[in-house]
């Protein structure tokens, strides 16, 4: 791992890190604006999954010889850092799945099938992604429980907390379910607030944090929420693997979400037992690999420092936006102020795939589309926009280049 200084954040030091960001596309330097669909990976972690299989690849748990000792050790010391990482308060509050979906997935299946029924209301926001929308809409059809939303104000995408608290008031929600930071909008909701707001009314909590775990400092104790779910993929870690944090107490309370082997303490033919959280909910064999690659990616985080991240994501998002508001005709989402690393944007006379293309003519990556947003698309009366997401490796000068670029843009319009 490199030597990084911290405060502000040595991004060219850092950058060499990041062997996949020193490549041309289509003749040009990689500038890559796509992190919140997924980030790049260190060397670090890239070597600490390789490591596995070279030297201990063997399952967990179940074995008793040297390797699988070795390959178990390093799961659950992946585990610890997560737990650290967040602040549980113990290590068997970690659940680790695919990602940020499956946790979502797991607790409305598992905690919203078995406590939810006809009456009460599950409360989500209107800029939740889709994976924090479609499994409360089938608990819901299964339950007889209502979905409601509070609303998205304004282009600046910001939440009402007088309607939260009026919403809450009705003793009628079970569940507040949201983002910590809108994947479109890069508004940074104030979770604790809302959380608490939640405890205070009887309802339970759940903050999907895709797009903070890795921008920002995040301690689930001082947050106050009863679950939070986040993936590795968009905080340095590999793809397919995440965490559901969940309090004990809830754990100890839900059915399994999936059965098999590992996740059992007894079974005969007829009935079966099964063991406490977080084995409970992890049936099969896990991505071992994946985890290590959490744990690696957790490792090299900390020592940059999420404060550092932060400070950082925030500077050059504000730079970026001063200079995108000069651009003719162009159409902003999301905050004037304390907007997080992601952009989203659109020109009246262009579909949001042609930016993109020619932006990526360019060797600038971006993402196009609804960003799994649909009903918040159509809130703001639009189909798609472009999407411009930044992370600890990028520049003011990779910002210039993608400013000019826009500007080229909007002249051919």
């Amino acid at each position: 791992m490199s030597t990084l200084t911290t405060n502000p954040l040595d991004v060219i030091t850092l950058r060499k890190d990041f062997p996949v960001l020193d490549q041309k596309v289509n003749g040009q330097p990689l500038i890559y604006f796509d992190n919140a669909a997924t980030s790049q990976k260190p060397v670090s972690v890239i070597q600490a999954i390789s490591d596995f299989y070279l030297k201990d690849n063997s399952n967990v748990h179940r074995g008793i010889h040297d390797l699988s000792n070795r390959a178990t050790t390093a799961f659950e010391q992946a585990r610890l850092k997560v737990t650290k990482f967040i602040n549980a308060t113990s290590e068997e509050e970690i659940i680790f799945t695919r990602g940020t979906t499956e946790g979502i997935n797991l607790l409305a299946e598992a905690w919203g099938r078995t406590f939810l029924k006809p009456g009460d209301t599950i409360l989500l926001t209107q800029m939740e992604h889709h994976s924090n929308m479609v499994p409360w809409q089938i608990v819901s059809q299964h339950t007889g429980a209502t979905l409601d939303y509070l609303t998205v104000n304004g282009d600046e995408g910001l939440l009402d907390m007088g309607e939260l608290e009026n919403k809450l008031s009705s003793g009628k929600v079970k569940l507040l379910a949201f983002t910590h930071i809108s994947n479109t909008l890069g508004t940074i909701n104030p979770a604790k607030q809302m959380c608490t707001l939640a405890r205070h009314y009887g309802a339970v909590s759940m903050i999907d944090a895709a797009q903070s775990i890795g921008h920002c400092p995040v301690d689930v104790q001082d947050l106050d929420c009863d679950f939070l779910v986040f993936s590795g993929h968009k905080m340095c870690g590999p793809t397919g693997i995440g965490v559901l944090w969940g309090r004990k107490a809830l754990l100890d309370s839900m059915p399994p979400y999936q059965s098999g082997g590992n996740m059992i303490d007894r079974v005969e033919y007829i009935h079966s037992t099964y063991k406490s959280a977080p084995a409970r909910f992890e049936a099969g064999t896990p991505d071992i690999a994946g985890a290590i690659g959490l744990g690696a990616a957790v490792d090299y985080i900390e020592a940059i420092g999420r404060e550092t991240i932060f400070t950082h994501d925030l500077e050059l998002t504000a730079y970026a936006l001063d200079q995108m508001r000069g651009i003719e005709n162009i159409r902003i989402l999301g905050p004037a102020q304390n907007h997080a690393g992601s952009i989203c944007f659109v020109f009246p006379k262009a579909h949001a795939s042609d930016i993109v293309t020619l932006a990526d003519a360019h060797g600038i990556a971006l993402r196009g589309g609804h960003h799994c947003n649909q009903a918040l698309m159509h809130h703001f009366g639009l189909e798609a926009t472009a999407r411009a997401s930044f992370y600890l490796y990028n520049t003011t000068t990779e910002v210039d280049i993608f400013v000019r670029t826009l500007k080229q843009i909007a002249k051919m319009l």
